[in-house]
């Protein structure tokens, strides 16, 4: 009776593990052969996921920072998800993850089960988008995974890449003030493409 009941325990803490620890696949990039530059997550939020739409989480500061510094005060209220991505190509913005799909529980990138991971095809991006010039790692996991998994194998390839870590627009990192992560945001993307 006791080896019963361990059994049925055993089983229950391992659908409860299984039912949370998700296989999940991220998006297409936004990107337009004009982008010259590219920004990087690691993987969308179960938030954006729901929503099929990069940075859906209401409080990801991504949106606000990106209409901050490039549409007029009046479109603020009105742009919706499409039109936000036309913001982003028409200012030679592309958005894509270091990620193509993972092991995760909830939406943390330390919940990111490593050995599950699988990187995008950036030898096939960068070979297709010849004016990128800079790449932006929207966060620190997005600029480990791709400095460990992906540079190695394209580093000779694209070596005129330039590569910076913007601070993350997740909510989890609350360090920074939305004023403080706009104005590195701008100097390191908007200043660029106005060069």
């Amino acid at each position: 009776m006791h080896y019963l009941k361990y059994i049925v325990k055993v089983e229950f803490i391992f659908k409860s593990k299984s039912s949370v620890l998700k296989n999940i696949s991220g998006f297409t990039a936004i990107a337009e052969e004009s982008a010259t530059v590219l920004i990087l997550g690691s993987m969308p939020s179960e938030a954006s996921l729901k929503k099929q739409q990069y940075y859906g989480h209401e409080r990801n500061a991504f949106w606000p920072i990106i209409l901050s510094l490039f549409a007029s005060q009046s479109a603020h209220q009105i742009l919706n998800y499409n039109k936000l991505k036309q913001l982003l190509i028409k200012n030679n913005i592309a958005v894509w993850d270091v990620l193509q799909s993972c092991y995760r529980h909830g939406s943390l990138d330390t919940a990111i089960k490593m050995d599950s991971i699988k990187t995008n095809d950036f030898y096939q991006f960068f070979s297709t988008h010849t004016a990128i010039k800079k790449v932006c790692f929207n966060g620190a996991k997005a600029e480990t995974i791709y400095k460990k998994y992906v540079f190695p194998t394209i580093s000779e390839q694209f070596s005129s890449l330039n590569y910076c870590r913007l601070p993350s627009t997740s909510p989890a990192h609350a360090r920074m003030t939305l004023h403080q992560k706009t104005a590195i945001w701008e100097k390191q993307i908007k200043d660029y493409n106005n060069h």
